[in-house]
């Protein structure tokens, strides 16, 4: 599977989070639960001065490796965290190098088959936060993109 390398500076979310894990397919539920509430909660409209109206899907506070416990965070970029209304996190992604993929299909299987592939790898990761972006499109196209940043 292609990537590119990449560098991010720190950045920051806001949005909902869950904890979970990876084993006896805890994250597809739980990841799942998550995305229900934050479109059934329109929580897109809780969230202030965010950058753009890309949908972050952050993995990050990993206990071990991707078979341990992790949080999920939903969310949207933004200028500075400030105040958060009930129910909302904000975290601060630190600079980092990353490995960018492109998971291109129906969703969330192209999503799948690029983290299958991830985790299936020898790549030498930092587990400090990975994440996937949805562009607004990606959610109405028939053959959406995502991209899927890897910290490495």
């Amino acid at each position: 599977m292609h990537f590119k390398n990449i560098t991010l500076d720190e950045f920051s979310v806001i949005g909902i989070s869950v904890r979970t894990t990876n084993k006896n397919g805890q994250s597809q539920k739980d990841i799942g639960e998550l995305w229900s509430r934050f479109m059934q909660g329109n929580i897109s409209a809780q969230i202030s001065n965010k950058l753009s109206d890309n949908l972050y899907c952050i993995y990050t506070e990993y206990e071990s490796d991707y078979q341990g416990a992790y949080t999920t965070i939903l969310g949207y970029k933004v200028s500075t965290i400030g105040n958060l209304s009930d129910g909302l996190i904000g975290k601060n992604i630190p600079n980092s190098r990353y490995r960018m993929y492109l998971s291109e299909g129906v969703l969330p299987q192209s999503i799948m088959k690029t983290w299958s592939h991830i985790w299936e790898s020898d790549i030498d990761r930092k587990y400090l936060a990975d994440f996937d972006v949805y562009t607004p499109n990606a959610f109405s196209s028939e053959s959406p993109i995502v991209e899927t940043y890897l910290s490495v």
